[in-house]
Order: structure tokens, then C-alpha cells, then sequence
């Protein structure tokens, strides 16, 4: 990691642990928000930043965290076991459904995992008995101030950011990395020097779904209700996607910032421009995608001017002074 990327991450760490000094209940609130769109973002760069497979999963997973969270709460397991159960079904369910789409690749594999947020949907609106049905399931929530369960639900995203980062950090400078990155340049020459693409990328799958699935448990928790169009929502899938691009794929520290300024972006865009706020907000992450094209984390202001005069000047023009 650079001494630029070290001042960032030093940076960030002084206003999460700053944020609930700093604000009331909305700092808060959009603290933790940004946080769990951290989570998942990274949870998605384990398989499609290193990897390099185009996954939609993550809202299945994210929802799969959810609801077995909720129900473990509603039949009264402690709250932090409770999400630890749900990490550990989604891990479960990841790995059987790694073997199955993993064979996939490319546009197949996208929509194999584009299929799994509508099945499971499905399967949680008719099994009425236990989660809900379509009308969902209230989560039991503890009796304290709305100040004390605010900075409670925030610490624990937090504390779950900081681990999903310090796994991504251990994987992108460990063999799974260098072997993931293999992977994504290509998976048939991996095969072809000794690398076992089927467990790097199953690991890489896995790893997506138990943290999309640990943030989806806090969500539920933090909410205290969720049903299915909200807990398998594919906008949880493309937002992680979009946040990794912009932030940049494949680095340790590009789905943090991703997830800083797409939240940055979206309040931005919410402030100004309400009854334009989706237009808008797609067009600032075009611009962005466009003026920088490997995200954020490799953003350099003197490369930048280099390419604008590259641009706008042409080496016949500047031979021909």
C-alpha cells in the first residue's frame, strides 16, 4: 500500500471514530449506511475485483445475511450470534452454489447469479410459516435510547468494515490473491501452471457471501424489519459494483473510497437536485468512470494533467513549434 493510500486509510479511521462525536442520530445514520455499502462492496471485489467473474450474487447473499439473521433473532438467539449464524449459512450456501455456476464464465456466470437473487426471493416470499411471506418479519430490537441503539448498530458495522478490509488486505498480498489476479488475466493459462482456479475462486465466492451476508444480519438487526423486495433488492448488487468501479477494482483500498464517494455523491445529488436525484447521481458516477478510468485509489493530479495535455496537444504540434 502507498504512503498516499496509508494517509487516506489514516484519514478515514479518524472520522469513523470521530462520526459519533461529531453528530446526532443522522451522522450516524449515514455513517453506518456507508459503512455496510463498504461491506458489501468489498464482499464483491473478492470475486469480481480479484477474480475478475461479473457476479450479481451479492443482494442474494446480502438477503440470505438478512432473513437468517432475523429469524435466528425471532427465535431468541443473542443478537451477535445471531449474525454469526447468518455469515456462517451464507458461507454454506456460497460454497454449494460456487461448485454449481462457478463452471460459468462470463455473461452465463452473470446471469446464473443474476437468477440466484430472484430464486431465493421467491423461495422467502411462500415459506409464509417462517420468514414472513411477502409481508415480512419484525426483528426484535433492544430497549434503549434511539442515541444508544444508533451508535450501537454503527460500532457494529464498523467493527465488521474493519474485519471484511483486514481480509481483503491478507488475501490481495497472500498466494489466493496472486492466484485470483491470475485468474482474472486468464483463467485457462492459470490452469496451465499448477493454479487451482476451481478452490481460488470458490474461496473468492465464499468470502463475497459472508460478508454481503454479515451486513445484511446488522441491517435487519439495525432496522428491526425487512421483507423481500428489500432484502433481495438487485440495486444492492449494482450499487456494489458500481462503488468497487469507481473506487477501483481489484485494490485493497478501492471499495472503501468507492463507498465514501457514492454516498457522498448520492446525499450530494439528494441535497440539490430531488426530483432528478437518480438522473443526476448517474451521470456524476459516469463522469467519474469516464475521467478515471481505474477508480479513485490510483488517482494522481499530475497524471491527470499529463493525459489532458496529451489530449488537447499532439506531438506533431509540439515538434512543429
Amino acid at each position: 500500500m502507498t504512503r498516499r493510500n496509508l494517509m487516506l486509510l489514516a484519514v478515514a479511521v479518524a472520522v469513523l471514530g470521530a462520526a459519533p462525536f461529531i453528530g446526532g442520530n443522522y451522522v450516524l445514520r449515514i455513517g453506518t449506511i456507508t459503512l455496510m455499502y463498504a461491506v458489501v462492496a468489498i464482499s464483491w471485489n473478492f470475486i469480481g475485483g480479484l477474480a475478475g467473474y461479473p457476479s450479481f450474487a451479492t443482494a442474494a447473499f446480502f438477503g440470505l445475511g438478512a432473513y437468517a439473521g432475523a429469524i435466528a433473532r425471532t427465535a431468541g438467539v443473542p443478537e451477535t450470534l445471531a449474525w454469526l449464524l447468518a455469515m456462517l449459512a451464507a458461507g454454506a450456501f456460497s460454497l454449494a452454489l460456487g461448485f454449481v455456476i462457478l463452471r460459468l464464465r462470463g455473461h452465463a456466470f452473470a446471469i446464473a447469479s443474476l437468477v440466484v437473487i430472484e430464486v431465493l426471493r421467491e423461495i422467502v416470499t411462500s415459506w409464509d410459516s417462517v420468514t414472513g411471506g411477502g409481508a415480512g418479519i419484525s426483528v426484535p430490537f433492544a430497549a434503549a435510547t434511539p442515541e444508544a441503539i444508533a451508535t450501537y448498530y454503527y460500532w457494529s458495522m464498523c467493527g465488521l468494515a474493519a474485519l471484511a478490509f483486514a481480509v481483503l488486505y491478507h488475501v490481495a498480498r497472500s498466494p489466493l490473491g496472486f492466484g485470483l489476479r491470475c485468474i482474472r488475466q486468464n483463467e485457462d493459462a492459470a490452469n496451465m501452471v499448477g493454479i487451482n482456479t476451481t478452490l481460488f475462486k470458490t474461496a473468492a465466492f465464499v468470502l463475497s457471501g459472508v460478508f454481503a451476508a454479515g451486513a445484511g444480519a446488522i441491517y435487519a438487526s439495525w432496522t428491526s424489519y425487512i421483507d423481500p423486495a428489500d432484502a433481495f433488492d438487485i440495486v444492492i448488487s449494482i450499487k456494489a459494483i458500481v462503488m468497487v468501479l469507481l473506487g477501483g477494482a481489484g485494490t485493497v483500498l478501492g471499495p472503501v473510497l468507492g463507498a465514501a464517494a457514492f454516498m457522498a455523491l448520492d446525499e450530494f445529488a439528494w441535497s440539490n437536485f430531488l426530483e432528478v436525484h437518480t438522473g443526476i447521481l448517474g451521470v456524476l458516477v459516469v463522469l467519474l468512470v469516464l475521467f478515471l478510468p481505474t477508480g479513485i485509489s490510483s488517482f494522481s493530479l499530475p497524471d491527470v494533467l499529463r493525459r489532458m495535455r496529451h489530449k488537447h496537444g499532439s506531438p506533431a504540434g509540439a515538434s512543429g513549434r
